[in-house]
């Protein structure tokens, strides 16, 4: 009875444990309005590294007395040009301008801007520029949504006509140029959007003076800025290639002295640009149009420190590093991908050397030193991507050469892991480096994540805020490394207790790792919190030996969609500016707007597919495995039917890596980052059972029944199994035929193919080396 209640009460506790960590929200409250008037104050290109005392002093007290954060600027396009990042402050969500571009600076865009009255002025080009954003883009933008909010906004400057003009092209009021005395203008409507010019090139002097008169005009537009008025100033986009972070300031009645965020980042100091039209309106109280705004209102938060150069420091050198870590990504990825290459290649040999024949025919088995070269060559791949997060404790970007920096510093950190697991008790053992190295990269993401993810923005091998597409919590490569880390974990701890236990030690191990990843004040990631229920209860069911049926299959999936209907019912009761991503895509398709969301997702899945080196690593990592380690003569099957718990760590790692990345819109990203890890392992494990596979256990006393007359033979414990040392070369020591250490010897397929049986604590010997042979290979 109780073994048919299991698989239902372990399902009851993953679906528990997720619901209770994806439920549990931080508490935040709708914002309030705080002004009458709101200006808005765009400056192309303007990044915080042009703004100084004697530069820009308006802009430098305005920051003093305000609140200021790092602004994303991304938009439908990349770079974001000024057309495209002027489009999109408009639309509250990605638009982009219909014209052509190259791939190098932003084009010269010539906006044209007709005045029939002298008071408004209209865009004959919006019509397209609408059809083109509706019908071939997959954001649903629509241009002019902000000042359609409104019933009256004023534009200054052909920018600002961009972002100000109504769907159908009209500007309500428009000025070519700054007045020369703008009060009038400004205090005529409730919203005003004011194009103070941009900030272009990479050389300091002209930089700074195109700067110094953007600064002139902010002064003037806060001389004539209305009674209670909130003034927005933003960095509205890139002027050209590489992209980087840029301006976000407010100044106005509670907006003092804090640091600007979003529910769209959950990040203190970083906003997007898509967040900039719903904070406008909910700071007038005015409602609004959820179906076309992608941003969130932005608020103030925390206590920055008083002094604004210190407070300046935090967002230039996020600038710095999210510069830096775009030129360092690709190549350590590459450089990743060549080293997994080549030591595919260098295990193929050994595998085909490692297995021990019974007689006196067989391959000459490798020398010792090169299968413990190649074996402490895959521990430091498997730690290269855990090695290359904890790289950003160190600030390596500030440096002339960063990316010798980064590098120095992941391979001194890829040493040192290496070197601990070298060392760390248990070494020899077969599953002894998979463990340590599954636990040191569990322990890094998690630490990371416990302590706000500060080393996943803008790391390496982390998510970059130019990006726009994550801001906190666990990133894609953190979530396949995690998922690899906590998986195996629970299989090494699995195997080494009863059968009858193990399960328990899946769900309990899987468990925490559901609640570090979905919760949002940890992980914050749904999507990935359901893909890894699905892992855990799919290792669990198969932890104690045999074969994924329909019923464990029914029950592993039962955990996964309990999980996700419960979080969608609780989800979907929360007000629309606090729900999740599973909560506003229900919402979507409640109100016929869900299929942007599955187009957007099935071409975010076929862009990364086509051009992430992490899909390379995930096709890699499955033909090595299929091709290789699960043949015959690959070890990883005999493995599988000694430590039935790996199998079914490897299996769910597997099931949560591919669900993760498919529903989350990364394709086979979070495969990738999982197998960088997992099958480095299961290569080096493959060696060391392939090596135990002529291995005897040696009679208690001597003799052919240990010694003692008419005595049985000696059971082996799991200490002949887990502590026997791993031979790298040299002829196996002459053993007694009886009973193979790491084979299971009851004469049937045990754990391998059964629910029962190949328990290494469980094993009977006196079978010969045929039996142990023709079971290993089954």
């Amino acid at each position: 009875m109780l073994r048919r209640v299991t698989p239902i009460l372990l399902t009851l506790l993953v679906v528990v444990l997720g619901v209770a960590a994806l439920a549990a929200r931080p508490t935040g409250e709708a914002p309030r309005r705080t002004a009458d008037f709101v200006v808005l104050a765009g400056v192309a290109g303007l990044r915080w590294d042009d703004v100084d005392p004697q530069t820009t002093p308006t802009l430098w007290r305005m920051a003093q007395e305000g609140s200021i954060g790092s602004l994303s600027v991304r938009s439908a396009h990349r770079p974001t040009c000024p057309v495209d990042g002027w489009l999109t402050l408009g639309a509250g969500n990605f638009a982009a301008w219909n014209g052509s571009r190259g791939t190098g600076a932003c084009p010269a865009v010539g906006v044209t801007v007709e005045q029939p009255d002298g008071i408004g002025a209209n865009l004959p080009d919006q019509g397209g520029v609408v059809r083109y954003n509706q019908q071939r883009q997959s954001w649903g933008a629509v241009p002019g949504a902000l000042s359609e909010s409104v019933r009256c906004s004023v534009a200054v400057g052909s920018g600002a006509a961009v972002a100000a003009a109504r769907p159908f092209g009209r500007v309500d009021r428009y000025a070519p140029e700054l007045p020369d005395d703008p009060a009038p203008l400004l205090g005529s409507c409730v919203l005003s959007i004011v194009d103070l010019g941009a900030v272009s090139g990479e050389d300091p002097a002209a930089r700074a003076e195109q700067a110094r008169r953007a600064d002139a005009d902010l002064a003037r537009v806060l001389a004539a800025r209305p009674p209670r008025s909130l003034v927005l100033v933003a960095g509205v986009s890139d002027t050209g290639l590489p992209s980087r972070l840029h301006v976000a300031v407010a100044d106005g009645p509670g907006w003092e002295r804090g640091w600007l965020t979003s529910p769209t980042t959950g990040r203190e100091g970083y906003l997007q640009l898509v967040d900039l039209a719903p904070t406008a309106l909910a700071a007038l109280g005015r409602p609004m149009p959820e179906r076309l705004f992608l941003g969130r209102p932005a608020v103030t938060v925390g206590d920055r420190p008083a002094d604004l150069s210190a407070a300046l420091a935090a967002p230039a050198d996020a600038d710095r590093e999210s510069a830096a870590q775009r030129r360092v990504t690709g190549w350590f990825f590459a450089l990743l991908v060549g080293a997994q290459v080549l030591l595919a290649l260098a295990v193929l040999p050994l595998l085909r050397r490692a297995r021990r024949h019974a007689g006196p025919v067989g391959p000459t088995p490798a020398p010792r030193r090169v299968v413990a070269t190649v074996e402490l060559l895959l521990v430091a791949v498997a730690l290269a991507v855990p090695a290359a997060l904890l790289a950003d404790v160190v600030p390596w970007w500030r440096g002339d050469h960063a990316g010798w920096w980064f590098a120095t510093v992941t391979a001194l950190l890829v040493a040192g892991g290496t070197a601990a697991v070298r060392f760390v008790p248990g070494h020899a053992s077969t599953l002894g480096p998979l463990g340590a190295v599954a636990g040191l990269a569990t322990v890094v993401v998690a630490t990371d994540v416990l302590t706000g993810a500060r080393l996943q923005i803008n790391g390496v091998v982390g998510y970059s805020a130019l990006q726009g597409g994550r801001f906190a919590g666990l990133g894609t490569v953190g979530l396949g490394v995690f998922i690899a880390g906590s998986l195996l974990c629970a299989g090494w701890l699995a195997q080494r207790v009863r059968r009858q236990w193990r399960p328990m030690v899946v769900v309990a191990v899987g468990g925490l790792a559901v609640v570090v990843v979905g919760s949002p004040y940890l992980g914050a990631d749904s999507i990935g919190a359901i893909a890894l229920t699905a892992g855990v209860s799919v290792a669990a069911a198969i932890s104690t030996g045999g074969w994924l049926t329909v019923s464990r299959l029914v029950w592993a999936t039962m955990a996964g969609l309990a999980l996700t209907i419960g979080y969608a019912v609780i989800d979907l009761r929360r007000p629309a500016t606090e729900r999740g991503s599973l909560g506003r895509f229900l919402a979507a398709v409640g109100d016929g707007t869900g299929g942007l969301t599955v187009h957007r997702s099935s071409s975010a899945n076929f862009e990364t597919l086509v051009n992430s080196p992490l899909t390379v690593l995930a096709l890699l990592g499955a033909l090595l495995v299929w091709f290789a380690l699960l043949q015959p003569w690959g070890g990883l099957m005999r493995l599988f039917g000694i430590y039935p718990a790996m199998r079914a760590a490897m299996a769910g790692t597997a099931v949560a890596a591919v669900i993760g990345g498919v529903l989350s819109g990364s394709a086979l990203d979070v495969a990738g980052a999982a197998g960088a890890l997992a099958v480095p392992m299961a290569a080096l494990a493959a060696l060391r059972v392939l090596d135990h596979s002529a291995d005897r256990t040696q009679p208690a006393d001597g003799g052919p029944a240990n010694g003692r007359p008419g005595g049985s033979p000696r059971i082996p414990d799991r200490g002949d199994l887990d502590a026997a040392p791993a031979r790298s070369g040299g002829p196996a020591p002459d053993r007694p035929a009886d009973a193979s250490v790491d084979a299971p010897a009851d004469g049937s397929a045990g754990d391998a193919g059964g629910a029962g049986g190949g328990d290494p604590a469980r094993r009977t010997p006196g079978r010969d080396a045929r039996a142990s042979t023709e079971v290993a290979t089954a």
